[in-house]
């Protein structure tokens, strides 16, 4: 099957490193002649917006998908009047509108942090006052790892916060929500109804970027958690007839009676950052089963090869591979990208006993491209 991918990234990439073992072949679609996925299939360096571009991209393809929630809808709707594409044109707006993402969150049964729409200065010191201080602004649309967010300390930062994102068009604002821990939860459902659920990673951000995921022993996930974010999931999957991986992350909050809850943060429809540790974790990775998914395969088991795994984002600065071949259980993924401050060069994961994985974080402690917490 030859199966077309809008975005060159290392998503991209990891996509048809584990759909050409399946037997498929790949074509990208990307702006840049640079991007990491050219090694791994045919890259057509075009704009998504190139409708001449879309077309012949999409020439013999069998099926499409993306790599990343931000492609315009409008080259997904172009390619799909000849090709059927996954996960969706539906999920994908949806997620693309962070008011309509939490719209959709309440609708099955999870709850989003507080938040206001705003459209203008007077309606931002409005909300504000409403939802009271620390709160974050954030546009509407567009924004990753930290990008498009402004964080008001004070009732006095909303003039400077205007000036930063006012001009970025629809923005909301949301609580600063005081969470215990990050966690996400990454599922693949098939063209037949299954779904294939992966352990509920617990993640570490900074700067707005993921730096450590962990599942199994260690990741300290309480079950109920992981069993009311599934059965949401499954709720939306299958009302909506979704083929392929989604995300929810979410945050961890300690209640008033001692016990915890999930605040839902953001979905991504398409294979993501928090289950990278899969390529090595699970018997059939993120990137297996999407495949498996968008080809009318039967999907592959997700249960954890180990008592324990993780995943270490590089970022900025990439590590020597014997730094990394030393740490037992490690592996290293680097790709292709040239060094950039803030930007995602690879990632390491670990598997073994919880001690093992534990250990092997501590040896990565200082490599360089890794910000591990002691």
């Amino acid at each position: 099957m030859l199966i077309g991918v809008l975005g060159g990234g290392q998503l991209g990439m990891m996509i048809a490193q584990a759909g050409i073992r399946l037997g498929h072949t790949f074509r990208f679609l990307d702006p840049s002649p640079e991007a990491p996925a050219r090694g791994v299939g045919d890259l057509m360096v075009g704009e998504y917006t190139d409708t001449n571009a879309l077309r012949q991209f999409g020439r013999g393809l069998n099926v499409v998908t993306w790599e990343f929630e931000n492609v315009p809808t409008s080259a997904v709707q172009v390619l799909s009047r000849a090709t059927p594409s996954y996960p969706g044109v539906a999920l994908l707006e949806i997620a693309q509108d962070r008011l309509s993402e939490k719209t959709a969150f309440r609708e099955i049964g999870l709850e989003p942090a507080r938040h206001l729409p705003i459209g203008s200065l007077p309606e931002l010191r409005d909300a504000v006052n409403q939802i009271g201080v620390p709160c974050i602004l954030k546009t509407r649309r567009m924004g990753y790892d930290g990008k498009g967010q402004f964080v008001l300390h004070k009732r006095e930062d909303v003039e400077t916060a205007w000036r930063e994102l006012g001009r970025s068009g629809q923005l909301i604002l949301e609580g600063f929500v005081e969470f215990e821990r990050e966690v996400s939860l990454i599922a693949c459902r098939g063209k037949g109804g299954g779904i294939a659920f992966y352990p509920m990673p617990t993640n570490v951000h900074r700067g707005g970027i993921l730096r450590v995921s962990r599942v199994g022993e260690g990741a300290e996930i309480e079950p109920e958690l992981e069993h009311a974010a599934r059965a949401a999931m499954s709720k939306l999957m299958d009302g909506m007839d979704y083929v392929g991986v989604l995300t929810f992350e979410f945050f961890v909050v300690k209640k008033l009676d001692g016990g915890r809850t999930l605040i839902a943060n953001e979905m991504a429809p398409r294979v993501h950052n928090s289950g990278h540790w899969s390529i090595e974790g699970s018997r059939a990775s993120q990137f297996e089963n999407h495949c498996r998914a968008i080809s009318a395969t039967e999907l592959g088991p997700s249960v954890l090869l180990h008592p324990a795994a993780a995943m270490v984002n590089i970022v900025g600065e990439a590590p020597r591979p014997e730094e990394v071949s030393r740490v037992s259980g490690a592996t290293l993924h680097l790709y292709g990208k040239e060094p950039r401050e803030g930007r995602k060069l690879g990632h390491i994961t670990l598997v073994g006993t919880r001690q093992q994985v534990e250990s092997g974080l501590s040896s990565l402690r200082g490599v360089p491209g890794t910000m591990i917490e002691p």
